[in-house]
């Protein structure tokens, strides 16, 4: 498998790495991979993640594991740009549209569906 490409930013980043479960169903997690390609998503959701300060947002999968990595200017501050994505239009309808796959309560934000993970390990040097 080829490795994939990350983007460099004339700033310094920081990284944000949550997890989530799909529902063991695979008609299921096809369906959710579909609403995520680039013909699915919706624009106001991406322009939503913009606007709240994310330089880029990666989404991977395994099985019925989600890993999310959020990159993000230092200055970003987690619980304040959820809680101003929340607002924005269509993304509680987006979060609705997608917990039907997750194992995730309707009516939850993305903040509450998404969880933290702790990193335990990295290689350079601070």
């Amino acid at each position: 498998m080829e490795g994939y490409r990350v983007r460099s930013y004339a700033v310094p980043v920081k990284r944000y790495c949550r997890t989530l479960e799909l529902r063991d169903n695979p008609q299921l997690i096809a369906e959710y991979r579909k609403r995520h390609s680039r013909e699915e998503a919706w624009p106001e959701i991406r322009q939503g993640i913009r606007e709240v300060g994310i330089l880029e947002m990666e989404i991977y999968i395994r099985g019925t594991k989600l890993f999310m990595i959020v990159e993000t200017p230092l200055d970003f501050d987690w619980d304040q740009a959820m809680a101003r994505l929340a607002t924005l239009p269509r993304q509680q309808e987006w979060e609705d549209y997608m917990a039907v796959f997750q194992q995730a309560g309707a009516g939850m934000s993305s903040a509450e569906k998404w969880q933290p993970m702790e990193r335990m390990f990295y290689l350079y040097e601070e």
